[in-house]
């Protein structure tokens, strides 16, 4: 099952059940996936899709920080709980040390030695580790790697 099914599937199980707040953040992810088909007119395949969730959990991830610097602990719990609701979605996410392998295993075969080869290197590592890892830190370690 195409994974944006297996979302529509879960909606419709979510309004019999009456689970508002899993409701309400599953359209959400499908409104999104309807706009980037709508926008580029295309039907998005499950590796396009995912990356429509991660930028999702990015934005609430974003506003959490900007709500809890605003002392709206509501505002929080909501896009906490919806973050869960979208994680559901992605692919088990790589442990600490399989990223590391990754990252050592790109650098090795694309003979990267400095900052310049960082492009290689991410080029690499993101097909990979898209969906399974929150790929800003998988930035910041490549980077910490390549400068020392």
């Amino acid at each position: 099952m195409a994974l944006k099914e297996r979302i529509t599937e879960d909606m419709k199980t979510a309004l019999r059940a009456g689970d508002k707040e899993r409701l309400a953040a599953i359209r959400l992810a499908l409104a999104a996936i309807k706009q980037r088909e709508v926008d580029e007119r295309i039907s998005l395949d499950d590796t396009q899709v995912l990356s429509v969730l991660e930028k999702m959990i990015k934005q609430r991830r974003e506003a959490i920080v900007q709500f809890e610097s605003g002392g709206r602990a509501d505002l929080v719990a909501k896009e906490s709980a919806e973050i869960k609701v979208l994680q559901q979605y992605l692919p088990a996410q790589l442990s600490d040390a399989e990223i590391e392998a990754l990252i050592a295993a790109a650098i090795a075969a694309s003979g990267a030695a400095s900052m310049k080869d960082m492009g290689k290197v991410m080029g690499l590592v993101k097909p990979k580790a898209q969906g399974r890892a929150d790929m800003g830190a998988v930035s910041a370690r490549i980077k910490q790697k390549l400068s020392s």
